[in-house]
């Protein structure tokens, strides 16, 4: 369903950004789910992700209540599984709690057990949702997460979503890379072998397909590049390669940007694009003007929101990414957005204070074990931490 209303704008001025609106539509998808996002509930923690950190881009998380950011962080902490002695290194995050039933019958218990385990993309976006919130991570196993991210990477050096198998792709290694910087801790995931496969997956016109023999998309070459930084590899790209993939980028803008040569352009690839090319410094060779104009274009002036396209209905997916592409290009209100792990430069913040604490007690750890203070870890991933 779409809605039309009369614009009564000056077509000469700028439109402007409904930041209050977006907001109000933002904090909707955090008390219900419409009903034609239904096919949508076993990834819910996706969808609590781009309502919170829509709202954190907006300079708005004070709309969160005390109470509600207590319930969000207890409900994501609720999805977490932690892989007992004798299962499959399993641990993560669930993207719903339809796998928790609620009931005392120790043999449904049991049954149901054998279908939890952890996916990869919502354990990313659970943990970004607890980071922004504020949360510490403290009820977090690292090290066994971790091993979890390990237990599903391919030969390869792909990954797949779950330890029971699914499509071992581009979007899971981008998933694996962010859990383990997050987390700041690699274990023993495999990054050799993980930046092999990145690079079988760059094409002749030197954009990365989602996987082998693929073809080359927008989506796929930003998670490809990201992962990238995020591991500590980019560097090994030599530069001729990193301007013909920029090269590639730049030519997906027509007004806003498109994710394939000869597809349309939609909302999403501002941001896919846009962080793309902030990872490479190459955001500048962008026209502005002409892909504001084009967010501006899916916003919807009655409910707030994003849509894919003009007069199409807005949805949560479009309404963060589109308002990340906005805060590439700075616009007034908005919180400037780390590209590579897709959160607010706040929460990052909040995110590196996390990583210098670990160290420290890493340190800590490190000296009552050998008894010599000239003695320090200086190694960039930390060994666990006990939950608390």
């Amino acid at each position: 369903m779409s809605y039309h209303i009369v614009d009564m704008t000056d077509p000469s001025e700028p439109k402007p950004v409904l930041l209050s609106k977006h907001a109000k539509h933002l904090v909707r998808f955090l008390h219900l789910l419409p009903a034609r996002l239904s096919s949508h509930d076993n990834t819910r923690s996706t969808i609590v992700f781009f309502a919170v950190c829509g709202l954190d881009v907006l300079n708005s998380l004070h709309l969160i209540t005390p109470q509600l950011r207590k319930d969000i962080i207890d409900w994501t902490y609720g999805g977490l599984v932690i892989p007992r002695d004798n299962e499959k290194q399993q641990a993560g995050f669930m993207g719903c709690r339809a796998m928790l039933p609620q009931t005392e019958d120790v043999e449904v218990l049991e049954c149901m057990r054998k279908y939890q385990w952890g996916h990869l993309a919502m354990t990313y976006t659970s943990i970004a949702v607890l980071v922004t919130l504020g949360d510490d991570l403290s009820r977090l196993d690292r090290q066994t997460i971790v091993d979890g991210v390990a237990a599903v990477q391919h030969a390869d050096g792909s990954f797949s979503a779950c330890i029971d198998g699914s499509e071992n792709d581009m979007r899971f290694v981008y998933c694996a890379a962010t859990i383990c910087h997050m987390l700041d801790c690699w274990g023993s995931v495999n990054k050799e072998t993980m930046f092999q496969f990145i690079m079988s997956s760059l094409r002749y016109d030197y954009g990365f397909s989602q996987e082998l023999e693929g073809e080359s998309h927008g989506g796929t070459t930003f998670c490809a590049l990201a992962a990238l930084e995020l591991s500590g590899q980019l560097h090994r790209l030599d530069a001729a390669t990193l301007e013909r993939i920029k090269r590639w980028l730049v030519f997906r803008q027509m007004d806003g940007f498109q994710g394939r040569p000869n597809k349309p352009v939609d909302t999403c690839y501002s941001f896919w694009i846009g962080a793309a090319l902030r990872i490479l410094n190459g955001f500048k060779l962008t026209d502005y003007a002409k892909n504001r104009e084009y967010i501006l274009s899916t916003q919807d002036e009655l409910i707030g929101g994003f849509a894919k396209w003009p007069r199409s209905s807005p949805d949560p997916f479009h309404t963060y990414l589109g308002l990340c592409g906005l805060a590439f290009i700075g616009e007034p209100g908005l919180n400037d957005v780390m590209p590579s792990l897709n959160i607010s430069m706040a929460a990052y913040a909040n995110l590196n204070q996390l990583h210098e604490h670990w160290r420290g007690t890493d340190d800590l750890k490190q000296l009552r074990l050998t008894g010599d203070a000239t003695t320090k870890s200086t190694s960039s991933s930390s060994p666990l931490i006990s939950a608390q």
